[in-house]
């Protein structure tokens, strides 16, 4: 059976809540995990809940920080799976390293941020200049726009 890799969001929580904190984080790359299994308990400012596995896969790369803040939608963790009903979240990133998601030590690029260097012809992977300002030392896509100015001047 064909595996390949997907983007699990963090989850929505509704039309007022877009940002959740990361309390604890249970698995790690290379975990084997089944569907329904807890992958880390999250928060948001109305109530705490157990983060679930979409699939039975192997995680593949984990974006999601302790003590990090993330929106909703944004990718938390890679994973290896064969179930087809997943398929529509197919990782644009599949054949690059998990480096790529998370460039440096403790630095973690949003979605946006490496899509936009990616756009502009940058390997996120390679980039150890640019300045993370966004919560958990996040590299936003503002940060990205800012670091492609200065190359500019």
């Amino acid at each position: 059976m064909e595996t390949f890799i997907i983007d699990v969001p963090v989850p929505s929580m509704g039309a007022t809540v877009s940002e959740l904190s990361v309390i604890v984080i249970k698995v790690q790359t290379g975990d084997k995990v089944t569907k329904g299994q807890r992958l880390a308990d999250l928060e948001s400012d109305k109530s705490a809940f157990e983060f679930e596995s979409p699939c039975d896969g192997t995680v593949h790369a984990v974006l999601g920080k302790p003590g990090a803040t993330m929106t909703s939608g944004e990718t938390f963790v890679q994973m290896e799976t064969s179930d087809e009903s997943l398929r529509h979240l197919a990782s644009k990133t599949a054949g690059q390293s998990a480096a790529t998601a998370a460039p440096a030590a403790n630095v973690v690029w949003t979605p946006r941020a490496t899509k936009l260097a990616q756009e502009a012809g940058f390997d996120p992977a390679k980039i150890t200049d640019i300045e993370a300002t966004g919560p958990g030392n996040r590299v936003s896509g503002d940060d990205v726009q800012r670091y492609l100015e200065r190359r500019k001047g």
